[in-house]
């Protein structure tokens, strides 16, 4: 059982940057793959970001190039930059772990109990 916190969410004009954080509490989290996901109010859960245990990251077009995914094994914890944020990034924030990279919310058998992130205009 894997358990997942996330933390780093608040609020930011646009423009600005935020780094989310997604700590696990088992060191066996370094062999899964981790994707964020987010969710604004009335709206469907939507990919964000993924990445495997070995560094493999993909993204959703709304945020490449704004937004990185990275991990840090030797602390179990993978990190989401949000660079450039905009109003219509606000959402709550994320974090689940599965064996397997996939883009898909229904796939991941591990959740965090997600991080607020409110951009104002």
């Amino acid at each position: 059982q894997v358990q997942l916190v996330e933390s780093g969410g608040g609020l930011v004009q646009a423009g600005g940057s935020l780094r989310l954080s997604c700590a696990a509490s088992i060191r066996a989290f370094r062999w899964y793959a981790v994707g964020w996901f987010r969710q604004a109010p009335g709206k469907e859960r939507e990919f964000v970001a993924a990445i495997t245990w070995s560094g493999d990251m993909t993204y959703s077009d709304s945020v490449k190039g704004r937004f990185t995914i990275s991990r840090d094994n030797a602390k179990i914890t993978v990190y989401l930059q949000m660079n450039s944020l905009k109003p219509e990034d606000t959402a709550v924030y994320y974090c689940a772990a599965d064996s397997d990279l996939t883009t898909k919310a229904s796939d991941y058998d591990y959740w965090g109990q997600g991080t607020q992130v409110t951009v104002s205009s």
